[in-house]
């Protein structure tokens, strides 16, 4: 993907956003929520699913490891530093001061060992940012396991001793729909690189400019939004 194309999808601008990106909505807001919180990610950093790292300008850490599953697809991205088999993660104990993870944890089949070796990896005291999906499809499949509610995200961190320091959710309001539509005619138009650009031009870059300006009229729904966002950050229980 080319520098430009890759700006436009994870940190999409305004117009080219919306004409490039059929996902402009979600990945705006992701994007202007983690930009918000990226100054407590400071230090030595690892980020979970890392990719091709595009997050990583919003944070202000000295050392940033990105870390990915091992396999075919992932060893063609050349910003990864470090693979793993997806169990145990290849530090030692408190290691870092901050851990990212971004729309990965829906695609952990046990997320109870993911924070435990989490948990492990951080120093005291360090910082947790986290997003995940809440309104979205099935992708990635088969490997997408699970959404989680504000609630059960809450609940989830502070079972293994996260303590929220700011939670938010993202597009709670009629974006929502308007994302939900743009993605369906997306997918219904992949079937040739003609018929996608069409599709991009005539319908999705109409419904996402129009979308937009609604979502910023009619009333907003707290409890319907796409994705979470969580800063927490690890409690360290003295031995008594």
């Amino acid at each position: 993907m080319s520098p430009f194309l890759l700006k436009q999808y994870f940190e999409p601008t305004p117009i080219l956003g919306m004409l490039f990106n059929p996902f402009y909505i979600a990945r705006k807001a992701l994007w202007n929520e983690i930009a918000k919180l990226g100054k407590f990610i400071q230090g030595k950093t690892l980020d979970i699913g890392c990719g091709s790292k595009p997050y990583e300008k919003c944070f202000l850490s000295q050392e940033y490891i990105g870390l990915e599953i091992d396999n075919t697809i992932n060893r063609a991205i050349k910003k990864i530093d470090v693979f793993y088999d997806g169990k145990k993660i290849p530090f030692d104990d408190h290691t870092f001061d901050s851990v990212v993870c971004f729309q990965v944890l829906e695609h952990v089949f046990e997320p109870n060992d993911f924070l435990c070796e989490i948990y492990r990896v951080l120093k005291p005291n360090g910082k947790l940012l986290l997003t995940v999906p809440f309104v979205w499809d099935e992708h990635e499949q088969p490997y997408d396991y699970a959404r989680y509610s504000s609630f059960g995200l809450t609940y989830l961190l502070k079972r293994h001793s996260f303590e929220i320091i700011k939670q938010e959710k993202t597009v709670q309001n009629f974006g929502v729909i308007v994302q939900l539509i743009a993605e369906y005619i997306y997918k219904k138009s992949y079937s040739t690189r003609i018929t996608k650009y069409l599709a991009m031009l005539c319908l999705i870059f109409p419904t996402l400019l129009i979308g937009s300006l609604l979502a910023q009229i009619l009333p907003k729904n707290k409890d319907l939004f796409l994705d979470n966002i969580v800063l927490a950050q690890k409690i360290e229980f003295k031995e008594s």
